[in-house]
């Protein structure tokens, strides 16, 4: 891993882990202070947030480990890993909120909103969604799973507590307002754990090679060794953001070895230079018609 890309997961993690730890204090005394078991959820997923913010610094900093005799690609996949756990963990909390939820509307227990409530839940709206957009921009620029994750687990929380300011607007004349909102913040949360967890599953498990990057092997190969003809059978393979690609090439089959080895050669060092991805040309003789 680069040590660019290391210092901006780790600056993500470190200001999630302050902004939502102070976020957190505010939303569970309002919440508590209104009996409102929306406000207290959301506190909680503010919280998870610190959680998930710590498993990104340590997913970040295994994954920049270099490779050893036991792992020769690297420690890449670690933050995948990490992105599943923070899934994991958002899931807990959402079925824990949907859980409190239900009991809410059960009882018929209604909330009593207050005017800091609503100022302090508006406020994190503005917030949360600011470090969304961080991070899913820290992810996109460093190619990064949990970063992705990170930035879509502050935007649920910013959309939950929207939901919720909402909510509080019509508490005085819907009784149950408050629990079927918990129940919405929660089905947002389950379903955000469940994007999570389904994106970073794919690339642990082996992703089909896109349309796009296909394209774009098949023009640096016709660029760097054009005698290289029906590029086929690519499959790529993640460690992070180490790449390793495997292809099939046909080549003429009266091209002795020495040339075949020179034009393959010349096809994974321009791959290399291009999408600093380490690469495995296997031959094949070109069919006859």
């Amino acid at each position: 891993m680069q040590e660019s890309s290391k210092k901006l997961g780790y600056t993500e993690g470190i200001a999630s882990i302050i902004i939502n730890t102070m976020l957190f204090g505010l939303k569970i005394w309002v919440g508590t202070a209104s009996s409102s078991v929306a406000m207290t959820a959301d506190a909680w997923h503010t919280l998870s947030d610190t959680l998930t913010s710590i498993v990104v610094i340590f997913g970040f900093w295994f994954s920049s480990r270099p490779e050893d005799e036991k792992h020769p690609f690297g420690h890449g996949r670690a933050e995948l890993i990490a992105t599943i756990i923070i899934a994991t963990l958002l899931a807990v909390v959402g079925l824990n909120f949907l859980r409190d939820s239900i009991q809410q509307l059960i009882v018929r227990k209604s909330a009593n909103f207050s005017t800091l409530g609503l100022v302090v839940f508006a406020v994190s709206v503005v917030i949360k969604e600011g470090l969304a957009r961080f991070s899913i921009w820290a992810g996109k620029k460093t190619n990064s799973q949990s970063l992705l994750a990170d930035g879509w687990h502050h935007r649920s929380d910013a959309i939950a507590s929207l939901i919720i300011v909402i909510g509080a607007v019509l508490g005085k004349y819907l009784w149950w307002i408050d629990g079927v909102l918990g129940i919405g913040v929660s089905a947002l949360v389950l379903y955000a754990a469940y994007e999570i967890a389904h994106t970073a599953s794919d690339s642990l498990m082996g992703e089909k090679t896109s349309d796009d990057l296909t394209k774009r092997i098949k023009r640096i190969a016709s660029e760097a060794s054009p005698e290289l003809k029906d590029i086929h059978h690519i499959h790529i393979h993640r460690y992070g953001d180490h790449l390793e690609i495997t292809l099939h090439a046909r080549l003429d089959k009266k091209t002795d070895i020495e040339d075949a080895h020179a034009l393959s050669t010349r096809l994974e060092q321009r791959l290399r230079n291009e999408l600093r991805a380490d690469t495995t040309v296997h031959i094949e003789p070109v069919k006859e018609a």
